[in-house]
């Protein structure tokens, strides 16, 4: 299992602080790991093998001129999220590295916004070492914001020496 899947379950499973303040843990933690991601505050809602969403909350320091939140911010969260759907689904003999994003952005993001990263597991273990990974940002009210496919090149690790 890898480090940040064992970490999601740890945090998330402490009877002492119970899976919301777990989570919030988490996702402080997550946020360290690439600095740029604590600019959009992520909170991690759902963290397993070929999935993970997390919040993007509406607030000042993400917004655009528009006061909604900025299409970098929304790319910022769809990367954090895709980010740790790859650490949860990767086999451990296996490395991955983005190679690309392409987006739309469909509607306005007046709300929070949900980012959700998502693949097949059969994704992981195939010769291609092109992995699509599937995006999306979701308003409050259901409304995809922003979608699209970040791109990740999956190799075998090479031999320690």
């Amino acid at each position: 299992m890898s480090q940040v899947l064992s970490l999601w379950r740890t945090t998330t499973s402490l009877p002492v602080v119970g899976a919301s303040v777990g989570k919030r843990v988490f996702s402080l933690a997550f946020a360290q790991k690439a600095p740029y991601f604590a600019t959009i505050r992520p909170r991690f809602t759902v963290l397993e093998p070929n999935r993970a969403e997390l919040v993007i909350p509406k607030r000042r320091g993400v917004h655009n001129h528009l006061g909604t939140v900025h299409a970098i911010a929304l790319c910022n969260g769809l990367e954090a999220a895709m980010g740790a759907l790859a650490e949860a689904s990767i086999p451990s003999d296996r490395r991955w590295i983005p190679k690309g994003m392409d987006v739309s952005y469909t509607a306005k993001a007046t709300s929070d916004i949900t980012c959700i990263a998502e693949t097949d597991p059969e994704q992981w273990t195939g010769e291609d070492p092109d992995v699509p990974v599937r995006v999306r940002g979701v308003r409050d009210d259901g409304t995809v914001v922003v979608e699209g496919v970040i791109r990740l090149w999956v190799t075998p690790k090479p031999p320690r020496a």
